[in-house]
Parts: structure tokens; sequence; C-alpha cells
């Protein structure tokens, strides 16, 4: 019977631990303080493709630069189920549609950002899906 009580115990601790440790990728993957920044930049371009998938969203809009050259940002945005109350729908965009995006660039200048708000061509703006100030369709 201690022999049991034991082993019991012993199954509880490891399982407490694996939870734990488990617990700091998830964490990991869902911070982007250190890729993001926190200044906002606006793009005005064209949508070249709109992926409804998990975990993300991604939208890539081609923006044309002061120089002439077109450069393809991708956007991240939150899960589906995140930003559909927010007003975007699997089949939203479509390519060539005109939009204008106000995102957090990374950091370190490559066309890669999270998403601020969409604003679409009939004028609708549609937030990020998870702060609260995001604006309702």
């Amino acid at each position: 019977m201690k022999e049991a009580h034991m082993k019991m115990r012993s199954m509880i601790v490891v399982g407490v631990a694996i939870a734990l440790l488990a617990a700091v990728p998830v964490h990991a993957h869902h911070s982007g303080s250190t890729l993001f920044s926190e200044t906002t930049s606006t793009l005005k371009g064209a949508v070249n493709k709109w992926v409804w998938s998990n975990p993300h969203c991604l939208l890539t809009v081609d923006v044309k630069g002061d120089d002439g050259q077109v450069v393809s940002w991708l956007v991240e945005l939150q899960a589906p189920n995140t930003i559909y109350p927010a007003g975007y729908r699997a089949n939203m965009f479509k390519a060539g549609d005109p939009v204008t995006v106000t995102v957090h660039p990374v950091s370190n200048g490559r066309p890669y950002a999270r998403v601020v708000s969409v604003t679409l061509a009939d004028g609708r703006t549609l937030g990020d899906g998870v702060r609260a100030d995001t604006p309702a369709p």
C-alpha cells in the first residue's frame, strides 16, 4: 500500500512538472514584444493573398514604394475565431482589392508586421480583433 501511494505521488509530481514546462513555450510563442515594434506604419496597397487559417490569419499586401518598387508585406492577424467578431471573414479579401493597413512592423525592418487595423475600399475599418477598442463592422 505504501508503495502504491509513493508511485501515485511520483506520478503527480511528474505531471505537474510536465505541465509547467509545457507552459513556457506557449508563452514564448505569443510574446511579440521583441519581434514587433510599438510604432505604427500605414501600408496602402493591393491584396496579394489572404490566408484564413489557424493559428494566425495572414494578409499579403503589395505596396508600391517611393522608388516605384513593389514590396510584398506579410501581415499577421489573430486566429479566425478571434478576428471573426471584428468583422473579418474567410472570403472577404480578393487579389487586387485595395486596402490600407495600419501595422506594428517588425523591429528589423523586414516587410513583416502585426495588424492594428485594416481599412477596406468601402471605407469600413476593422481592428485587430483583440483590443476592446477594436471597431465592429
